[in-house]
């Protein structure tokens, strides 16, 4: 009987390539999505685990935390300097670590920070060791850079029309060991050396370049001082690349001291307006207190884990849209063979009955039609699942290739269930066609 099986499919291999193509694309449509959601959700969180609390500037919630934890390069408002000597004294506080950006070197981010969060976020140095001066660049993991590499920061990108800061070039001292987020294609500079290539002095927020600390700011109060001052002490956020070439870069682009040591230690009145800060609280009630002090008219707080959790909805809301879509392509899908395999069952009438005659009990019959369909269903599905475990890990390579997010793409029992669960229905719709040709009399299909 497997052989006649066989042979039959072999003789209708056209027919039988078609419906199992259908099957796989229909399946692979809605594993794909299923995996990538999935994915999705458990790579973001883990690229936030490390980070319990964002603080910032009054504004958006999710801007502050795809800013901060996941690099996404976003105007922010900057919030007052002398909150981060506060937080450092915090006895609720293990850590907390300014950051700042807007810089970039060969489409890599650069992000000022501090050694205390590098230490901290990574799990060691597969090259070199951290940074202890102005001028020293520590790499993520993926950044295709070598120790030793000089590093001249580009304000802004390329695709931008960003000019190169002269004031200070960066060495390249360690390499941290990859983390499966987005830090993994930054490069770390100490935080008081972007403060002063773009000549950001303590409280002065307002009247400079603030792209390079995460917000491109104009303040209108200053703007025509700006204008006026462009050759003098501080530097003009409107000043274009054309115009700092004919000043000569003699004030606003000063030499800085790459051998200068980092002083990570600051205090009231030291510190220019930052964009957020990473805080490590001690414990779950210190991180809720923190929480709710920083939440006011100057500052904002919040915990990534429940920004994500909304994107989260979000993220569900479409995983839904996706997955019915999904389930009616494979409903079509069904319907369309089910009309094709009752038409070829009626078309075979007469070989049916043949078989009748020489013989064949019904449930040979009955056997026979059901076995060619469903093997045909159960090929499309298997093929359906590799297919969309295969543009799943591709969709997830080009994320992680492109914003550094590691995405665990894998099948879990629920997967295994759903697979069995569409077996199931495809034994039972094979067995449609198998009907009919197990109620037909012998007789009345060699009359036709």
């Amino acid at each position: 009987m497997f052989r006649f099986i066989l042979a039959d499919l072999k003789r209708l291999w056209a027919g039988s390539i078609v419906i199992v193509i259908l099957i796989m694309l229909a399946t692979a449509l809605g594993v794909a999505v299923t995996l990538e959601e999935r994915a999705l959700r458990l790579g973001s969180a883990r690229a936030s685990e490390k980070f319990d609390l964002v603080i910032g500037a009054p504004g958006s919630e999710t801007q502050l935390v795809l800013s901060s934890v996941f690099l996404q390069a976003a105007d922010l408002p900057l919030m007052d300097g002398d909150i981060l000597p506060d937080l450092q004294a915090d006895p609720r506080v293990a850590w907390a670590a300014p950051i700042g950006f807007g810089d970039s070197y060969e489409g890599y981010p650069i992000v000022g920070t501090t050694s205390e969060l590098i230490e901290n976020t990574t799990p060691g140095f597969s090259q070199g060791g951290n940074f202890d001066h102005l001028g020293e660049a520590v790499l993520g993991s993926a950044v295709d850079l070598s120790i030793g590499d000089t590093i001249k920061p580009m304000h802004g990108t390329v695709e931008t029309g960003g000019h190169t800061h002269d004031e200070l070039a960066y060495t390249v001292t360690g390499r941290a060991d990859p983390t499966g987020t987005p830090w993994d294609r930054a490069i770390f500079v100490p935080i008081e050396a972007v403060w002063k290539i773009h000549g950001m002095e303590a409280h002065e927020a307002d009247d400079h370049d603030h792209e390079a600390t995460g917000h491109d700011h104009e303040a209108d109060d200053h703007e025509h001082d700006h204008e006026a001052d462009h050759a003098g002490e501080d530097h003009d956020e409107h000043a274009t690349h054309d115009d700092h070439d004919e000043a000569g870069h003699e004030e606003d682009h000063h030499h800085i001291d790459p051998a200068a040591p980092v002083d990570e230690h600051w205090h009231e009145g030291e510190t220019p307006g930052l964009p957020a800060i990473l805080v490590k609280p001690k414990s779950i009630a210190d991180a809720y207190k923190l929480r709710q002090d920083y939440r006011g008219d100057q500052t904002l707080a919040v915990f990534p884990a429940e920004v994500l959790t909304k994107l989260y909805a979000t993220l569900g809301d479409a995983k839904q849209v996706l997955t019915a879509i999904a389930a009616g392509a494979q409903v079509l899908v069904a319907v369309a063979l089910m009309l094709v395999t009752v038409i070829h069952v009626s078309q075979r009438r007469r070989e049916i009955g043949a078989l009748r005659a020489f013989g064949a009990p019904r449930g040979a019959v009955f056997t026979i039609v059901w076995s060619e369909l469903f093997l045909l269903v159960a090929i499309g599905i298997a093929l359906g699942y590799a297919a969309g475990l295969a543009a799943a890990l591709a969709i997830a390579r080009s994320i992680t290739a492109e914003r550094g997010v590691s995405l665990p793409v894998e099948f879990t029992r629920a997967d295994l269930g759903s697979a069995a669960v569409l077996v199931a229905v495809a034994a039972v719709l094979s067995a449609l066609p198998a009907l009919i040709a197990y109620r037909q009399s012998p007789a009345a299909a060699l009359k036709s």
